[in-house]
C-alpha cells in the first residue's frame, strides 16, 4: 500500500533543508513505541516494565500533528525483539491518518522489508541491529535509495552498542560503530543512552558532544532522557540537529503547547 505524500518526499529530509543545527520545524521528533499494536513506553529498555499510553497509536500521532509537529519516530518493539517486523499495520494506519514524516524500524532484515516500509508510508527506515551485523547490506540499500532515507540507531550502554531490542551486546563501541557506518555512506544517526531512556533523568549531553566533536559531519539526533525544556535546549546547544521525545510528553512533563516554539 503506497502513500506518496510520505514515502517520496526526499527533499524535506535532506540536511540542506534543515535550518541551523536543529532549530527548524522538525527539531522535535515525538516517539511512539509499539507492542501488540499499542503505544507503550519501557524503562531502561526493559520489556517487563511496559506502560500502555494509547490503545490506538494513531490517536497519539494525530495529537502530535495537531500540535504542529512534523516528524514521528515509530518503533516496532515486537519486531526488534523478534528480529522480524510485527507492527507494520500501525505504520499504515498512521500514514493514512496524518501527514507526519515517519521513520519506522524494528526487525528490519531484508530488502523486501525496506520496500514494505516505504510502501506503507514511511519516509525513512530506521536501522539498528542490522547496521552492526550486516553493514554491507545497509550499504547496498543506501546505494539504491540514498543516505537520507535511512536513520541509523546507535543504542548504547556505557558507550557500548546494544542490539536486538537492547537485549544483546553489539560487540563494538559507539565511536567505532559510527565510524564504520559513515564509511558505508550513513549520515543520519540517533543515539539512545539506555540508562537514560524512559528514566526521566535528563539527556546524555556529554556523550552527544563527544560524538559530534569526533564526527562533525553527521546529523545526530538525541534520544532518551529528554524530560524538560532545559534538556531540549542543552541538546540543541550541544549541536544535535533534533531530539526524540517520548515518555516526557506522555507523562505530561513537557506539554505539546510548550513544543510549539520549536516547530
Amino acid at each position: 500500500m503506497s502513500n506518496n505524500k510520505n514515502s517520496n518526499d526526499l527533499k524535506s529530509l535532506h540536511p540542506k533543508n534543515f535550518r541551523g543545527k536543529g532549530t527548524g520545524s522538525d527539531f522535535i521528533i515525538p516517539a511512539i513505541d509499539i507492542i501488540n499494536g499499542k503505544a507503550v513506553r519501557l524503562t531502561h529498555g526493559d520489556y517487563s516494565k511496559e506502560k500502555i499510553y494509547f490503545h490506538n497509536p494513531a490517536d497519539a500521532a494525530r495529537q502530535f500533528e495537531d500540535a504542529g509537529l512534523q516528524r514521528l519516530h515509530l518503533v516496532d518493539l515486537d519486531g526488534a525483539k523478534a528480529g522480524k517486523i510485527q507492527n507494520i499495520k500501525v505504520l499504515e494506519e498512521i500514514a493514512k491518518a496524518t501527514k507526519l514524516q515517519i521513520d519506522f524500524g524494528g526487525g528490519v532484515k531484508t530488502a523486501q522489508d525496506v520496500k514494505d516500509i516505504f510502501n506503507a508510508g514511511a519516509g525513512m527506515v530506521t536501522i539498528g541491529s542490522l547496521a552492526v551485523k550486516q553493514p554491507q547490506l545497509l550499504q547496498e540499500w543506501i546505494a539504491v535509495y540514498g543516505t537520507f532515507k535511512f536513520f541509523i540507531g546507535a543504542d548504547v550502554l556505557e558507550e557500548k552498542i546494544k542490539i536486538s531490542g537492547w537485549l544483546q551486546d553489539g560487540g563494538i563501541d559507539i565511536f567505532s560503530f559510527i565510524k564504520n557506518s559513515i564509511a558505508i555512506g550513513a549520515t543520519q544517526f540517533f543515539c539512545t543512552d539506555i540508562k537514560k531512556d524512559g528514566a526521566m533523568q535528563g539527556a546524555s549531553v556529554d556523550l552527544y558532544k563527544k560524538i559530534i566533536e569526533q564526527f562533525p559531519g553527521i546529523q545526530l539526533t538525541a534520544s532518551g532522557g529528554v524530560s524538560t525544556i532545559a534538556d531540549i535546549e542543552w541538546v540543541k546547544e550541544a549541536g544535535c540537529r533534533s531530539a526524540i521525545i517520548g515518555k516526557a510528553i506522555y507523562e505530561g512533563l513537557i506539554s505539546l503547547p510548550e513544543l510549539k516554539k520549536y516547530n
